[in-house]
């Protein structure tokens, strides 16, 4: 006779952040449940990114206590910073830049994911989670109110485990989106992502630098080193991001209709030879080197699900979508599903009725992810190269973030958590904003583009200004950055206010199988 099913309350496919996460909620909550975290990897691997912003940090600290861990193991993070370039740009210096004068006002760190996520599940199994690694998920039969049956190879033996609820928190994999037909790519957002570490990379702050631009180092009182500082062109951004230990993050993000990647030569220095045509990032890169094995790429980057939860599975974290590394969201989407996926569990575990609250999840969820999209990601390569139209974004979108979104779990505590955002009344009125100035500035850099007058603001500028708060002056900031909105419409958006998209079509064929994060050649549409 076949052994007995392995029964649980709740399995959970993943055991990275948001699985782990998930587990270490769920036994805090209600250490009698009986959870199990399946992780198909002995080792886990690197991750495209790196830095937590200031939702995802709530929820570390405040929710999954990890603050000292944090503050020991990693490094503070000082905000984002961003560097211009055009022709006229030959040296650092003369780049323009977008960033802090002052230190962070709010918490926020650059980690090192593999080592955090280790951590989390860690934490979970003390608290009495089972783990089951390496194992490999073979099927999921799913049964709505019922027991999920999986299917498990585990220590060389396939076996069957039963659970009232089965997570899904299996990333890019997207392990049950793609098996029942629910996995969706975002065609409207065609980019693509090539990383590594690298060893050498200049200090920011450090003497050299310091002596070869001493005015440029001393405009700003803060760090520069321990930011997020992005370089950025006309349809790409770049992220460095330190690490503890000395390593630094580098990756390219493209925008496939806009830029393209080398095609020849080793993945890494097709990064450093990109990257080339910055005047920061060629300063900064001209010792390094990268680590050899640790370089990935990964076409057509977003992608979601078109059902986030039933009476029985819930999907959480990149398991559920992603939309886009730039301004780090990944943690943020994973505080908001895992959040809401315990709540969904626990609220059945009691023994009251869940259809109303799935029926809420699912339509929460949906419009979370197409308003974030289309409130910030869309069309937003065409203007992320140019210096003026990207300090106002950045401006109103940080503002607004602080205002709309980052108040409400310091105001509200974690039942915030169970408004996704953009889709309930604290958040919703700041999407329509965002996705007005965000529409109009794409408009105007296809505009400048088609007349020969892209980057012409790149060169020699610099706004450095005090950092974001809850405070009156961030509003103030908001304000002025919308009356230069409409300031910038009456000079030059006239042109494009009756104008198409004057960019060539472009469509991505959707992936057949699950992304490959080993190191391969990079393929261009």
């Amino acid at each position: 006779m076949p052994p007995s099913p392995e029964q649980f309350d709740v399995a959970i496919i993943g055991g990275a952040m948001s699985g782990a996460a998930t587990a270490l909620v769920l036994k805090r909550e209600r250490p009698e449940l009986r959870v199990l975290v399946i992780e198909k990897s002995a080792v886990f691997g690197r991750r495209v990114g790196e830095a937590t912003v200031e939702v995802s940090t709530y929820f570390l600290t405040k929710v999954l206590g990890l603050t000292s861990y944090l503050n020991e193991a990693h490094l503070v993070k000082q905000g984002m910073r961003f560097w211009f370039f055009n022709d006229q740009t030959q040296a650092l210096d003369e780049c323009a830049e977008v960033g802090g004068r002052m230190l962070s006002r709010l918490i926020s760190f650059q980690v090192d994911r593999a080592r955090l996520d280790q951590e989390v599940l860690d934490r979970a199994c003390q608290a009495g989670v089972e783990l089951w690694r390496p194992a490999d998920v073979l099927s999921v039969d799913l049964t709505a109110g019922g027991q999920q049956k999986i299917q498990v190879r585990h220590e060389g033996q396939a076996c069957t485990v039963e659970a009232r609820w089965v997570v899904d928190a299996s990333g890019v994999a997207a392990l049950l989106a793609r098996r029942n037909g629910w996995f969706k790519p975002n065609l409207e957002h065609p980019t693509a992502a090539l990383w590594s570490r690298w060893k050498g990379v200049k200090d920011w702050d450090g003497f050299e630098l310091g002596q070869k631009y001493p005015k440029w180092q001393k405009e700003c009182y803060g760090l520069r080193s321990t930011a997020t500082n992005h370089m950025v062109g006309d349809g790409w951004w770049a992220w460095f991001i330190p690490l503890k230990g000395g390593d630094t993050s580098v990756g390219v993000v493209i925008d496939q209709r806009i830029a393209k990647l080398p095609e020849e030569g080793p993945l890494g220095g097709r990064i450093k030879n990109f990257l080339g045509q910055h005047p920061v990032a060629r300063e900064l890169l001209a010792d390094a080197h990268w680590e050899e094995g640790d370089v990935h790429w990964r076409k057509n980057l977003p992608y979601f699900s078109t059902v986030f939860a039933g009476d029985g599975f819930a999907l959480v974290g990149d398991a559920a979508g992603f939309i886009d590394p730039f301004y780090s969201p990944g943690l943020d989407w994973v505080a908001f599903t895992c959040l809401s996926t315990v709540r969904l569990i626990l609220t059945q575990q009691k023994g009251e009725p869940v259809g109303d609250l799935l029926a809420r999840h699912n339509k929460d969820f949906s419009r979370s992810y197409d308003r974030w999209f289309r409130g910030i990601y869309k069309d937003k390569y065409d203007y992320i190269g140019e210096f003026d139209l990207m300090r106002l974004a950045f401006v109103m979108d940080i503002g607004l973030y602080y205002t709309g979104v980052v108040s409400q779990p310091y105001r509200r505590g974690r039942e915030s958590y169970y408004e996704p955002i953009f889709c309930t009344l604290p958040s919703t009125p700041f999407y329509w904003i965002m996705s007005a100035y965000n529409r109009r500035f794409a408009a105007m850099a296809r505009n400048r583009r088609a007349r020969g007058k892209r980057g012409r603001s790149n060169a020699n500028r610099r706004f450095l200004f005090p950092g974001f708060s809850f405070a009156l002056p961030t509003k103030i900031r908001i304000v002025q950055a919308l009356a230069g909105w409409a300031r910038l419409e009456l000079a030059e958006g006239w042109r494009s206010w009756f104008q198409r998209n004057n960019r060539p079509d472009f469509s991505v064929k959707a992936p057949d199988s699950p992304p490959q994060l080993r190191p391969e050649p990079v393929v261009q549409s």
